[in-house]
């Protein structure tokens, strides 16, 4: 069986922009974004570092389009059909993708990001709200709110130090550290993890459906004013 090499090994394929910004975020995928550097990128390659400044301005250009890469992979909300199921699936897309490239949130959040895909993103996002009949300003709150809550779960569950499936043993080896007396509430709350009454895995969708039914009615109001 003769094995498929990828096309990163061989030399007559041109340097293009797509291709070192499909290279870097490989790098950024298996070793994080703080690994990801100019000389690695070109080592990944197979082509000298400088040769890469022929279609990267520099380290910021190459971060800002990978993340726009990454951008580009999310459902955008669509206008023919409702509101809450296009900002939920926008949502939902948002935190698969978010998960699959674990370095992407933070610099979505740390960096001015202004590619087509992001305006795109934003640009339709504020679309699907105006068009259900939110003003601007609310419009505005909104998206920021969904993207809150999908920047902090998704940061949450890539961080958090102890896997779901551990939560119960977890629980118990913790109770000592939280007797009843001195947290009563925190006590009960351990012992249904650990009795296994509750598994003690949060949910996306529990959170999302909060702010979605909170600015389904913000919306009611608004339209009635």
């Amino acid at each position: 069986m003769v094995k498929t090499k990828n096309l990163d090994t061989f030399p007559h394929v041109p340097l293009s922009r797509e291709r070192i910004l499909r290279a870097a975020i490989r790098l950024a995928d298996d070793g994080g974004i703080e690994s990801l550097s100019m000389r690695k990128l070109a080592q990944e390659l197979g082509v000298k570092a400088m040769s890469l400044y022929n279609h990267v301005a520099d380290k910021d250009d190459l971060l800002d389009g990978i993340v726009d890469i990454v951008v580009g992979e999310i459902e955008v909300p669509v206008l023919d059909i409702d509101w809450k199921t296009a900002m939920r699936r926008r949502a939902t897309s948002a935190h698969e993708i978010l998960l699959r490239h674990p370095w992407a949130a933070i610099a979505l959040m740390s960096r001015m990001n202004v590619g087509p895909a992001m305006l795109r993103y934003i640009d339709a996002t504020l679309g699907c709200l105006r068009e259900a009949g939110f003003s601007f300003e609310m419009a505005d709150h909104a998206w920021n709110a969904i993207d809150s809550h999908i920047y902090g779960f998704t940061l949450q569950e890539l961080n958090f130090p102890i896997r779901e499936t551990d939560y119960s043993e977890a629980a118990a080896m913790g109770l000592s550290l939280i007797p009843v007396d001195n947290y009563p509430y925190m006590n009960q709350l351990t012992r249904y993890v650990m009795d296994g009454r509750y598994d003690g895995i949060h949910d996306f969708e529990f959170g999302l459906d909060l702010i979605l039914n909170g600015l389904d009615i913000a919306l009611a109001k608004e339209v009635k004013t």
